[in-house]
C-alpha cells in the first residue's frame, strides 16, 4: 500500500485552516466536508482487504477521486502554508495510489 497514510492524518489534525479571502462564503463548510472525505477515504485504505485485489482496486480509484476532490477544495479555498501542505498531501497521495492502479489493477 503506498506510504501517504500516516502523514495525511497528520494534516487533518488542522484545527482552524486558514481560509482564503474573497471567497464564495462556503469556503470553511467545504473545507470540513474536503477534510471528513479525506478522512474517510484513509480510513477505507486502511480497511481494505488487500489479499483481494478487485477490492484493493476500487479502493484505491475511489480514494484517487476523492484527492482530485479534496484538491480542488484545499485549492480554492486554503491560504498560505495550510494550503501548501494541503495540496502537496492529497495531490502527492492521488499521485501514488494512481500509479499503484496503473501497475497492479490492469484489466480490473
Amino acid at each position: 500500500m503506498p506510504r501517504t497514510i500516516l502523514p495525511a492524518l497528520a494534516l487533518l489534525g488542522l484545527a482552524a485552516p486558514a481560509i482564503a479571502q474573497g471567497g464564495d462564503g462556503t469556503c470553511p463548510r467545504d473545507v470540513l466536508v474536503a477534510q471528513s472525505m479525506q478522512r474517510q477515504a484513509l480510513d477505507q485504505l486502511e480497511q481494505a482487504d488487500l489479499s483481494d485485489t478487485t477490492k484493493s482496486c476500487r479502493v484505491w480509484r475511489r480514494h484517487v477521486d476523492t484527492m482530485r476532490r479534496v484538491a480542488a477544495v484545499y485549492g480554492r479555498c486554503l491560504s498560505g502554508g495550510e494550503r501548501t501542505a494541503g495540496l502537496a498531501q492529497v495531490q502527492g497521495s492521488e499521485k501514488e495510489f494512481a500509479e499503484a492502479i496503473r501497475a497492479r489493477c490492469k484489466g480490473l
